[in-house]
């Protein structure tokens, strides 16, 4: 995109959502102190076996690029760190037609250089389901649910006065599709590079190739560290 002198965004549209920006915050202030473990799920219950969901062809895999994504994404974008390593179990019932081409469901674990691990699953054929929660030394963040369009609930619970204190947070709703697209506008008229650029998205791509391999042999995978940042500067929250 360099060569060709043109901008490409990634549309990781949690990223520009404020509880999701919010939550970056408290981590990069230590207010949970040293993160200790991050779990998530990303479900829903696919009915048609013809949709292109279904299809290898049209979706490249199942729940995993799909929604799994998300889990992935939000490990790395709300810790502010790579994974080192990944093991990970694919499943893909015999006898479904939905699953005679992709995994129904997916679970794998990351661990980073600072000692978090990340534990996620995501599922094709279970009940809708959307959340995470961020455990630290010295608080928890949680988002229930965390990857839908409208309706997410963020509460947090840390020490206060040596009592253990949970405060829900409100945030007035807003448009995740306008924030990304209003900060793509101001990327390219200012000539910035976007927050979530190519590289964003490459190195997920990465690490789900690491996953399927993981899956496939039984056996941890090692992941390189990125040669470079792969986010481009913090969006310019007055422009939201």
């Amino acid at each position: 995109m360099k060569r060709a002198n043109r901008k490409l965004m990634i549309a990781y549209r949690s990223q520009y959502e404020p509880m999701d920006r919010m939550v970056a915050k408290m981590v990069k202030e230590k207010k949970l102190g040293t993160l200790r473990e991050f779990i998530a799920g990303n479900s829903q219950n696919v009915g048609d076996p013809s949709q292109w969901r279904l299809k290898k062809a049209l979706a490249g895999g199942g729940a995993m690029p799909d929604i799994g994504l998300y889990c992935l994404n939000a490990a790395r974008f709300l810790s502010n760190e790579e994974p080192m390593e990944v093991v990970a179990t694919v499943h893909r019932p015999q006898g479904d037609p939905r699953f005679a081409e992709v995994e129904e469901s997916v679970h794998f674990i990351l661990r980073f250089p600072s000692g978090l691990t990340a534990t996620c699953m995501s599922s094709y054929a279970s009940h809708e389901c959307r959340f995470f929660r961020l455990q630290g030394a010295q608080g928890w963040v949680e988002m229930d649910p965390a990857f839908g369009y409208n309706g997410l609930r963020l509460r947090h619970g840390m020490l206060v006065d040596g009592k253990s204190a949970t405060t829900e947070v409100q945030i007035d709703p807003q448009n995740q599709f306008a924030r990304e697209i209003d900060h793509m506008s101001v990327c390219v008229k200012d000539d910035l590079v976007p927050h979530t650029p190519g590289e964003e998205g490459l190195q997920d791509q990465r690490i789900i190739d690491a996953i399927y391999e993981s899956a496939r042999t039984g056996r941890a995978v090692k992941l390189a560290q990125p040669d470079a940042p792969t986010r481009g500067p913090e969006p310019q929250e007055e422009t939201f």
